[in-house]
């Protein structure tokens, strides 16, 4: 078993190697704890000797690679969290709503590239006239929506559709189209490729 301070590291990089083997025997000592488990339990899971799991974690006995796997699952986390690897990235879509045209527009998903973005939208009745038909939309894509609240007017090329709440509808956006409120705000779920977003967010 190769010591985890001493993977052919020399100088400034065995000074980093050292104080790695220290962060590792110090998170394993503090999610030991934190689980409320003896040494006795821990040694028994990862089918170490107690004493060396004592000598392990005050230092007393150089840690190794090969004791890493049996220590993380004993301990009910990943390899790399035993090992003190980059944090999961908070997970929540902070993103800014985004109003224009009688619309506000919230991300729901964080934006990827070349990828899918959902949206909440909120049309105002202030959104009930449509453009001329030679000044619809166009653009590559598709456009899904799904009407949570309010009646939502839909010009599709020659089609003039009403969307009730319940209703989803999904186009190709290279027909010409138009969406807006009939009778009072609509609220809805739509999902955008990159075209779409482009357009409907910024005209």
């Amino acid at each position: 078993m190769r010591p985890l301070s001493t993977l052919g590291v020399h100088g400034s990089a065995w000074n980093s190697a050292n104080a790695a083997a220290a962060g590792v025997r110090r998170r394993l000592r503090e999610l030991r704890q934190e689980q409320g488990l003896t040494l006795q339990q821990v040694s028994d899971r990862a089918s170490i000797v107690i004493s060396m799991l004592s000598r392990l974690e005050s230092g007393k006995r150089r840690l190794a690679l090969d004791h890493i796997p049996g220590l993380a699952a004993a301990l009910s986390v990943s390899t790399d969290e035993l090992l003190g690897g980059t944090p999961a990235s908070d997970p929540r879509v902070r993103g800014e709503p985004i109003t224009r045209d009688g619309l506000t527009m919230w991300p729901l998903t964080n934006r990827a590239s070349g990828g899918l973005r959902t949206f909440k939208i909120r049309i105002t009745s202030k959104c009930r006239r449509p453009p001329p038909r030679d000044q619809l939309r166009v653009h590559d894509g598709h456009d899904w929506m799904y009407v949570l609240d309010g009646r939502m007017r839909l010009i599709l090329g020659e089609q003039d559709l009403v969307v009730q709440p319940g209703e989803a509808v999904e186009f190709s956006t290279l027909t010409p189209h138009w969406f807006g409120a009939i009778d009072g705000p609509v609220e809805l779920i739509a999902v955008f490729g990159v075209h779409g977003e482009r357009s409907h967010l910024h005209g």
